[in-house]
């Protein structure tokens, strides 16, 4: 694990509250694979809730994102950048899947409506 008394100091000039994200390690059982969701979406009316997003490789291997513990809020032309992580490493992406939900039981199903998106490897920028 990470001591974050460690990295106090580093954080500390930041203004409150503060969210660090940690490398972790290329083995298991602790393997994580980053990668930044940057998304603009054109709904006229403001969507509030959760993306889940699944990569598929060309012989359909699948892995699904961690789900977001925020929901993020998506207003018509705003982008918004959602950090994702994966327990696999896809190198070669055939396919990208988005799933949209409010986690609500009631009320309306509502479509998050895609003007543009891109998904980038923070473990592999150059990807």
């Amino acid at each position: 694990g990470y001591h974050a008394d460690r990295w106090k100091n580093l954080l500390m000039p930041y203004s409150l509250p503060t969210k660090a994200y940690f490398d972790t390690s290329g083995k298991d059982p602790f393997c994580m694979y980053n990668y930044l969701l940057d998304i603009t979406t054109w709904n006229k009316s403001i969507r509030r809730g959760f993306i889940t997003v699944k990569i598929i490789d060309y012989a359909g291997n699948t892995v699904e994102s961690q789900t977001n513990s925020e929901a993020s809020t998506f207003q018509q032309y705003k982008r918004v950048k959602i950090l994702t992580g994966f327990h696999q490493d896809i190198e070669k992406i055939a396919k990208i899947s988005l799933t949209f939900t409010t986690k609500t039981l009631i009320g309306p199903k509502h479509k998050l409506r895609i003007l543009w998106m891109k998904l980038k490897s923070l473990s592999n920028p150059k990807r």
